[in-house]
């Protein structure tokens, strides 16, 4: 079945969850929600963290995270996957392996998680091959940030122009498409840069300067998978996204004393009763 943007677009989230709700699955499950979207998940793993950092991180057996998409899919089914933290190799061959069985067709959203807004690691350093050789090859569209792509390319990316380069390097790895966030280049210009089918689309935008951008990744991901999953274009899917965060960002609650979290339900009309 196709989504379409009339009706309840299904959006099966495979990643970690944030106790702090500003990332993660609790992230996720906002956004699809907020779009007009069926969220469900797949926790890969517990996380205990605030907006000042991640203190703590909890892997479910791989064996549960397949059961938990199965059982999802064989029953509710999907039109469109979203992976964020995949933590290390065992997790990232089991979710590949059962959407190779389970859900080969659905379009596929990879949000490559390696660092916590504060730095911390969340994929292990033996993980990257299996990362790059299971879920690359199976994506529609990869979400890389500034610190994931060069960690993909193995390059330094300095400017716009290295981030279209770095996309062209990463997609002959086997995406269909990359999307290379520029949040973390200087500047009071933000720039995403797409490439797909050897062409490259920029996204540019003035720069919000706030603190509060704690999930902004998982938030662009998980809203671009809705719009998938809604039967929306990619460059049209990446363009609702981003003002969907944009203004998810200038909303921000102001809530914890570090990157706070996002104003996911901004869309959402208040409920008088």
């Amino acid at each position: 079945m196709t989504g379409t943007a009339s009706q309840k677009a299904r959006v099966l989230i495979i990643a970690g969850s944030d106790s702090g709700g500003g990332a993660g699955i609790q992230a996720d499950l906002k956004t699809v929600t907020a779009l007009g979207g069926f969220a469900m998940t797949a926790v890969t793993a517990l996380t205990a963290q605030n907006t000042q950092g991640v203190f703590g991180v909890m892997g479910v057996e791989p064996a549960f995270i397949a059961e938990q998409m199965r059982l999802v899919l064989d029953d509710i089914g999907a039109d469109a996957l979203k992976t964020g933290m995949l933590h290390n190799a065992a997790v990232i061959e089991t979710v590949a392996e059962t959407i190779a069985e389970a859900a080969p067709s659905i379009p596929l959203v990879v949000d490559p998680v390696m660092f916590a807004k504060g730095g911390h690691s969340l994929l292990e350093d033996t993980a990257m091959t299996a990362l790059k050789q299971r879920m690359l090859p199976m994506a529609a569209v990869l979400t890389p940030n500034i610190p994931e792509a060069e960690a993909l390319c193995g390059a330094s990316i300095g400017d716009v122009d290295a981030m279209a380069d770095a996309a062209r390097d990463i997609a002959a790895l086997g995406p269909s498409a990359v999307l290379v966030k520029g949040g973390h280049l200087p500047g009071d210009q933000v720039t995403d840069v797409l490439f797909r089918d050897g062409m490259v689309e920029t996204f540019p935008d003035t720069r919000i300067d706030t603190v509060h951008t704690h999930g902004t990744g998982c938030t662009l991901a998980s809203a671009i998978a809705t719009g998938l999953a809604q039967g929306m274009a990619l460059s049209e899917a990446v363009r609702r996204a981003r003002a969907y965060v944009r203004v998810a960002i200038a909303t921000a609650p102001g809530l914890g004393s570090g990157h706070g979290p996002l104003n996911h339900g901004h869309t959402v009309a208040p409920f008088d009763g």
